[in-house]
């Protein structure tokens, strides 16, 4: 008989305790882990000890286990756009892909190829029905929250998703996994994009883009240094630019404050709180509503402009081709753009888009050169 409800296994401690409280609830169960990545010869992304680790889980749980290779939909549907994008200056979040074009699609598939009702997984968020609408919730524990990385999801994605551990406090979530005897209780959580695992990012990047040696100057044009290819940077980054004693200006750290890709300059200035990384305004690409449509076209609500970045009050205005331009109650640190703007109407994530720009005195300035 099939199971009910396939679980999405990684081999760490978060799929494994989804599982456990699944099967402690007496559903009928199953395992399935996705490669996403194909082996480079690296052994950073640690696949296959991942994989014996949710074999060695769905055991202790007696729960069958299967296997699916989603390496190839990975690199078209996510590694592909992750690398036009750094080609193109800004700064992506594959995260977000991976969840709407692997884990939430062909993971689902696969779970109803193999008889499944549902699909569960580790994330700490959360998910609730209100009035014949599905709704997406932040994890109970906010400092784990992943509702940011799943807000590309839809209604269709989430009537058939669980998310055993949303309600859990990742401090008690060890303590389960230890007293039900899981193999993975003490397991280091992965960080970083699985990929590029604990590799230099810089040195992988430089695999698929050619370093490209430019000019790095300050916000009024002065000659500061040279750098290997402005997609190596973000804005606000700190690390890495490699900046030496330069005459005449204190030896504090040096951070990006803007790229023009066009010319191949990076810009960067010692204040990290100055003018140039400040923004009170952006405007996004076509906006997803988890609702399927907005609240209305113009309204108040929080929003994120990076991952475990506190919520800041904004007011959005839905443009006529879908599109927002979202100001802020206060202005902004280093926002960016490729990454993503999630809205936030209290625990219930709305939806989001991805950054195309910002009001900030030097990209205002670029922009208007580059036109």
């Amino acid at each position: 008989m099939s199971a009910r409800i396939v679980v999405g296994m990684s081999g760490g401690v978060d799929s494994s305790v989804a599982a456990l409280k699944l099967v402690e609830a007496g559903e009928s169960v199953a395992g399935l882990f996705m490669q996403n990545w194909a082996d480079d010869g690296s052994g950073e992304c640690r696949a296959e000890e991942d994989r014996r680790d949710a074999v060695a889980v769905c055991g202790r749980l007696g729960i069958p286990f299967h296997f699916r290779d989603f390496s190839s939909e990975y690199w078209a549907g996510v590694f592909e756009h992750f690398l036009a994008e750094y080609a193109a200056g800004r700064t992506p979040n594959p995260d977000v892909l991976c969840n709407r074009e692997v884990k939430f699609k062909h993971f689902l598939d696969a779970a109803r190829e193999l008889g499944a009702e549902k699909i569960a997984t580790g994330h700490y968020a959360q998910v609730a029905e209100s009035g014949g609408r599905w709704l997406l919730l932040r994890g109970a524990d906010r400092g784990k929250d992943q509702s940011y990385f799943l807000h590309q999801l839809g209604q269709a994605q989430l009537s058939a998703t669980l998310f055993p551990i949303g309600g859990m406090q990742k401090s008690d979530l060890r303590r389960v996994a230890k007293d039900a005897g899981l193999p993975v209780h003490d397991k280091k959580d992965s960080t970083g994009i699985c990929f590029i695992g604990e590799r230099d990012f810089r040195e992988f990047l430089g695999q698929y883009l050619p370093a490209k040696q430019g000019e790095m100057r300050d916000p009024q044009g002065q000659v500061i240094g040279t750098h290997p290819g402005v997609f190596f940077f973000t804005l606000g980054q700190r690390e890495g630019l490699n900046i030496g004693g330069v005459r005449g200006r204190a030896a504090a750290p040096w951070y990006v404050v803007g790229k023009d890709v066009a010319n191949n300059v990076l810009y960067v200035d010692q204040d990290t709180n100055g003018p140039w990384l400040q923004s009170m305004q952006l405007w996004s690409e076509t906006a997803h509503w988890i609702a399927g449509a907005p609240p209305a076209r113009q309204f108040e609500c929080t929003a994120q402009t990076r991952y475990r970045q506190p919520d800041e009050a904004c007011n959005v205005t839905v443009n006529d081709d879908g599109t927002l331009s979202v100001r802020f109650a206060r202005a902004q640190r280093a926002v960016t753009p490729g990454q993503s703007l999630v809205l936030y109407d209290g625990e219930v994530c709305l939806g989001g888009a991805v950054i195309e720009r910002t009001d900030a005195p030097l990209e205002q300035k670029l922009t208007h050169r580059a036109a």
